[in-house]
């Protein structure tokens, strides 16, 4: 019998960060790598603080193994500021995906922007298309952001 897929809140599992810093510079070198702008480790340490008060981080795992991460932000796409929360830095690992990890991921992202009284959530993707139709999100907008064609997704929480 599989693992069952577990989600906890990151704030609980902090001496992942620097594993879970390695996962992004790995997948989004471009903004995370040594010519980038981002900062793997102070994202993940900011979404490692509260689990009451955005962002808040969450991990998967199978076992006690993490194989997934994702963040319920205030803000996501400067194009788009005037939406919020986003389900954000959701990554699961590659030798992971296909098996649900990543829809657990976002479902419980839905569950507690809808904990913390959100009637809708929002996510900006570009690879993520097929899990968020496959969950019933409504494609809004599609927009060009920085050479990328994203499709900017809602769904309702149960708030």
């Amino acid at each position: 019998m599989a693992q069952p897929i577990v989600v906890s809140p990151l704030p609980r599992h902090r001496e992942l960060v620097p594993l879970l810093a390695s996962w992004f510079v790995q997948e989004w070198s471009s903004w995370y790598g040594p010519s980038g702008q981002g900062d793997a480790i102070a994202d993940l340490t900011a979404f490692a603080v509260s689990e009451i008060s955005l962002p808040i981080g969450l991990v998967a795992f199978l076992g006690a193994t993490p194989v997934g991460v994702g963040a319920l932000k205030n803000e996501s796409n400067p194009t788009h500021k005037h939406l919020s929360p986003w389900a954000a830095a959701s990554l699961v690992l590659p030798t992971h995906r296909g098996h649900g990890v990543g829809t657990e991921l976002v479902a419980c992202l839905v569950r507690l922007a809808a904990c913390l009284g959100y009637p809708h959530v929002h996510c900006a993707t570009s690879t993520a298309i097929t899990l968020l139709r496959r969950s019933g999100w409504s494609e809004i907008e599609h927009i060009q952001y920085e050479g990328q064609l994203l499709g900017i997704f809602r769904t309702a929480t149960a708030a």
